[in-house]
């Protein structure tokens, strides 16, 4: 049997990347260093040592990367009081600085999320951005967000008076775009928001993380529909969707035809070929071979092309069609040849278009007057973005069963998006919100209302959009039920609406969270492993986030002897976090094995937990007999 130990840190990307290269070139490894002057010369012509070469830089770049690169040692919180339907559902939010919590999902979303949409800061001298502190940023974060003072206001504004303007934006954005980019799946795509004010910047940052072949478009969304009139040179009335897939494994889907494009479809033979309307039997290529008579068998009158054109089969495929009445001649039967094109063989969807105008995905104004309706009062969220533009972005590129992640959710616009669209097609999206619990201003609609931060107006969107989803399931229910009994809309009880609540922390274990200037005390509070105030959940949480465990599977609880046994995802692991255990618990570990049967079993115990070594020991010895493999302590 195994015996490891989880050493608290979220995944170390360096070392992944270095075991890569090494599968890759292990000519280049000695003694487990790189040989650079073998790499360049096994990458011959294409590397590239001059000075002069094409790259794009900016001040703080090199520790910006370092920033992505280095291990969190924070973990996530569980908090049930601020979730909705905890136990059932497969959707997360979570508060806390976004680059720390892209980084404790590296371990369990690690190439599992298939879209990523976020609307980041867009540098207008407005934008609340913090300065990451490279030494401790978790400490940085707690330090701003409350944990200091009653306001927790070191956050600040990117001003234009700043000395580095673009350069402080540059820094924000690119460790966080080089996490997201690993928890993308390959067939993964991002969507981002942006204006003209960084556009440029973010097209070269995501040319260097995701790479230029993986440029899919530069969307451009009509966000108001009338001109601001007071406007300094031009009325601005679009924004930006930059697009990269994660490699060229990425397939755009279709988007749904419209009504208007299926009315046209409105002839039906009753042959079971289904609908068709009339088509155009001439091509504008002209083909000599493809110039012959057609004679219409109800009048025996022969039709020729007009003169430079020509039919748009050759003389074979129109013999055929005629046999399987595919040639129409009019409604009396007397008329010129016309095709018949039956819907069922046309293409069952829409090419997506880098043009959205503001009627088909909504507008500035349509985003706030859906929160207006959904919070009874003035909009709590000063720029948040309609949800049916998000939802367009996930139509084209996420089927029923997807992880869509946004990390600057702001007012859970894409929580909502996904929601709705689930109701739509009997989809099983679940969603991954990141925020930053930013204070809001005393002055604004939010504060007065009772939002203290911005994750407040985050969460309870969600709340009021699920329940507004799903009282319009149940009105359809009523209405419809044909269509629920075909399976065309989910039933209200089986949409996803909930959400587990997340946030940001130290580690919950002593020896994961020292206080390096009191080493001495550390090392005997370390005795007993908690942190004061941290509960069993918050160490099962812990512990499944940096075992790299999806944080929504099932938790269950089992008691013997008034010891308690966590079981994760259905038995593939199993936690036990009491003092003085004995034997009793690996037999009842034993016999919960026999129940779940699951694939693969691991076993967590506390490092201190057991009464004795000799009950360690056999312990490890009737969970060897049994099957399991690893023993964790923590």
């Amino acid at each position: 049997m195994n015996e490891t130990k989880l050493n608290g840190q979220s995944a170390d990307i360096v070392s992944g990347n270095i075991q890569k290269l090494k599968e890759i070139f292990p000519e280049v490894f000695c003694e487990d260093k790189i040989d650079f002057e073998k790499l360049q010369a096994v990458l011959g012509e294409y590397t590239d040592d001059d000075n002069e070469r094409y790259n794009f830089t900016w001040w703080g770049k090199s520790r910006a990367l370092r920033l992505a690169q280095t291990p969190s040692m924070g973990t996530l919180r569980p908090c049930k009081e601020e979730s909705k339907d905890w136990d059932t559902t497969q959707n997360l939010y979570i508060e806390g600085d976004n680059l720390e919590v892209l980084k404790l999902l590296q371990k369990s979303y690690h190439g599992k999320v298939k879209m990523i949409y976020i609307d980041p800061p867009y540098n207008t001298g407005k934008d609340f951005i913090y300065p990451d502190n490279y030494s401790d940023p978790l400490k940085n974060y707690l330090e701003m967000t409350k944990q200091v003072d009653d306001d927790g206001r070191k956050i600040s504004t990117n001003s234009e008076a700043s000395g580095r303007f673009h350069t402080n934006w540059l820094n924000m954005m690119y460790p966080r775009l080089r996490l997201a980019r690993n928890l993308l799946r390959d067939d993964g795509v991002i969507f981002i928001s942006i204006d003209d004010n960084e556009l440029e910047n973010l097209k070269k940052i995501c040319n260097e993380i995701f790479g230029e072949e993986n440029f899919v478009a530069n969307i451009v969304w009509q966000k108001k529909y009338a001109a601001t009139n007071d406007a300094k040179g031009f009325s601005v009335m679009h924004d930006h969707i930059i697009v990269f897939q994660k490699s060229e494994t990425f397939n755009r889907i279709l988007l749904p035809r419209t009504s208007k494009q299926n009315k046209l479809y409105k002839y039906d033979d009753d042959d079971g070929k289904g609908l068709w309307r009339s088509d155009n039997l001439l091509v504008k290529t002209f083909s000599q071979s493809s110039v012959f008579p057609i004679t219409n068998p109800n009048t025996n009158k022969d039709y020729y092309p007009p003169k430079g054109s020509s039919w748009r089969g050759s003389r074979e495929t129109i013999e055929k069609w005629l046999e399987e009445n595919r040639i129409f001649f009019g409604r009396d039967g007397k008329g010129a040849p016309q095709l018949k094109r039956y819907l069922n063989e046309v293409q069952q969807g829409r090419v997506p278009v880098t043009w959205w105008p503001f009627h088909e995905v909504g507008h500035n104004d349509a985003a706030n007057k859906e929160m207006k309706n959904l919070f009874k009062t003035k909009s709590p969220f000063d720029t948040p973005k309609p949800s049916t533009l998000i939802k367009r972005m996930i139509q084209i590129s996420s089927p029923e069963e997807s992880i869509i992640l946004d990390f600057f959710a702001g007012s859970s616009s894409c929580a909502h998006a996904v929601m709705k669209l689930n109701s739509e097609d009997n989809g099983q999206r679940k969603f991954i919100m990141v925020q930053l619990p930013e204070p809001t201003d005393r002055k604004s609609e939010a504060y007065k209302s009772g939002y203290k931060n911005i994750c407040e107006i985050g969460k309870e969107r969600i709340r009021r959009a699920g329940e507004m989803i799903k009282a319009e399931l149940q009105a359809k229910q009523t209405n419809q039920p044909s269509m629920l009994e075909e399976n065309k809309i989910v039933h209200p009880n089986d949409l996803d609406i909930g959400f587990k609540v997340f946030k940001l922390d130290s580690s919950n274990l002593k020896k994961w969270n020292p206080d390096s200037e009191n080493l001495e005390e550390s090392l005997l509070d370390a005795i007993e492993n908690y942190v004061e105030g941290r509960s069993e959940l918050d160490v099962v949480c812990e512990i499944m986030l940096k075992y790299g465990i999806d944080l929504t599977l099932p938790l269950e609880e089992y008691e013997v002897g008034g010891k308690k046994i966590y079981s994760v995802g259905y038995g593939a692991l199993m936690i036990c976090l009491d003092r003085d255990i004995i034997t009793d618990i690996a037999n009842e570990i034993v016999r919960l094995k026999k129940k779940l049967s699951p694939e693969v079993m691991r076993v967590v115990f506390k490092d201190n937990g057991f009464k004795d070594d000799s009950v360690k020991t056999n312990t490890k010895e009737i969970l060897r007999n049994a099957g399991i493999d690893e023993i964790v302590s923590v």
